[in-house]
């Protein structure tokens, strides 16, 4: 089935260009051919009667030239083309092209055999033209002498661009056809084949491990009903592949950054490289780091599964200031070494809110994190809470590398990365920004990324203000 719908397909495709070309070569110099005989005629006629009605004033009644020229200008116009009044020399005597340019010149000598045809076709006479052009030559008699000639010249441009529009024509009617046949095919195609390769070819994805495809048959019949069946299979499948995946992810985001502080501060105790009164302070920041892990070991099943109906969330009233300064700490070894500080302000001194206060930690950790990777060095990351309305709005601002406007709707999205350019030390697994999102959500609460490129970027997020505990 497969190879005579290739075949078919390409057989109706090699058809139609080779109509296509044919109407558009041999087409259009056929009509061509058949528009100069005509336009022949209608030049002629019209050569015939500018003859009789102004040419005949010159010879009969010494009519000025530049009279003449000035009525011949008006048919020069009506009809597009050029005209030419000749003597019986071969002088040109009237122009009706730019300036008269041609007048006083002698076409017996410029284009010899001119005035003995009646037309000639797709000349230049001689380069006396800048463009092909039908010439056509009608003979002014009177008392059976030559008195003169009047020759009218048509660009060929003129008559191939109506050619051209009758191909066009017959070209349009050639495409409706094509598209009526085209649309018979498929609906045969939707109706006996379609149904069938999409369900071999889902079962293949299935069986490669793509559960995440889907088979979509918009039919209400048998092969719907089974489609829906191996949908729903694959469907489970995923789940239980995606949830193990993301839950390995979130272990690895997760340990990562407490374990390189904890190993770092103790590193630098075990070299001396922390001064010995200031021991204590970076010891307390290992036990927290380990308390963090801890907790976050017992809670990764729970992060792991946040729904927004918040029923998973440990809310309590806490000081948002106070969770801001503790984990700013956290970066100090990191902030020393970029050389970067961090500029705390606050509306009130104690700013208590209701939340998960780990989770909220978390929010703040990942964002001062990021905000860390994309600052250059000697730079400021501003952190500020403000109350406004019963929310309590947490922003965390850098001002580095920024992200590209075509880039903010997708850095929530997991395992998102924006360009690598952004940040020498980005080695992210691309989960801190959704999992700061989800965090919020889990909350009832909003989150906003606000970036300019090569300024800085800001995100702000809101709790619900609380009264104490």
């Amino acid at each position: 089935m497969h190879k005579v719908t290739t075949k078919l397909i390409a057989w109706l495709v090699f058809v139609f260009i080779a109509i296509s070309l044919v109407l558009n070569t041999f087409g259009v110099y056929h009509i061509k051919n058949e528009m100069v005989s005509k336009q022949v005629s209608l030049l002629y006629e019209e050569a015939q009667s500018i003859s009789q009605e102004y040419l005949s004033n010159y010879y009969d009644y010494n009519t000025s030239l530049s009279i003449i020229r000035s009525q011949l200008l008006t048919v020069d116009r009506f009809l597009d083309v050029q005209i030419w009044a000749v003597d019986r020399n071969g002088e040109i005597l009237i122009d009706t092209g730019p300036k008269n340019s041609y007048a006083n010149r002698n076409l017996n000598t410029a284009a010899p055999g001119l005035l003995d045809s009646n037309y000639v076709k797709n000349t230049t006479l001689n380069g006396l033209m800048t463009e092909p052009v039908l010439a056509v030559c009608y003979t002014i008699h009177s008392n059976l002498n030559i008195q003169g000639y009047v020759v009218i010249l048509e660009p060929m441009e003129h008559l191939e661009d109506s050619a051209r529009k009758y191909i066009h024509i017959i070209n349009v009617c050639l495409i409706i056809l094509a598209l009526i046949l085209t649309g018979t095919f498929l609906y045969l195609y939707y109706v006996m084949v379609f149904p069938l390769k999409s369900l071999k070819k889902g079962v293949h994805e299935f069986a490669n491990g793509n559960f995440s495809y889907q088979i979509k048959l918009r039919r209400k019949d048998e092969f719907a009903d089974f489609a829906t069946s191996i949908n729903y299979m694959a469907s489970e499948l995923a789940n239980l592949e995606d949830y193990q995946k993301k839950f390995i992810e979130n272990i690895s985001h997760d340990f990562r950054s407490p374990l390189t502080s904890i190993k770092g501060y103790a590193q630098a105790i075990k070299d001396g490289t922390i001064p010995y009164e200031l021991q204590n302070k970076y010891l307390d920041i290992i036990l927290f780091e380990s308390d963090r892990l801890t907790k976050l070991t017992s809670n990764l099943l729970t992060l792991n599964n946040i729904k927004h109906n918040g029923t998973l969330l440990d809310i309590t009233s806490f000081d948002m200031n106070q969770v801001i300064k503790h984990t700013a700490e956290t970066f100090e070894g990191i902030c020393t070494k970029k050389r970067i500080t961090f500029e705390l302000t606050f509306d009130s001194k104690c700013a208590l809110v209701c939340g998960d206060k780990d989770k909220i930690q978390q929010v703040i950790y990942n964002l001062i994190d990021n905000a860390i990777k994309f600052s250059s060095n000697n730079s400021v990351i501003e952190i500020r809470t403000e109350e406004k309305n019963d929310k309590l709005f947490t922003s965390v601002k850098d001002h580095g590398t920024g992200i590209p406007s075509d880039s903010l709707h997708k850095i929530w999205e997991r395992f998102y990365k924006t360009d690598s350019s952004r940040g020498k030390d980005k080695k992210g697994t691309g989960l801190g920004l959704s999992i700061v999102k989800e965090i919020i959500i889990a909350h009832d609460e909003n989150i906003t990324v606000a970036s300019t490129m090569g300024v800085g970027t800001e995100f702000i997020f809101t709790l619900p203000m609380s009264e104490g505990d």
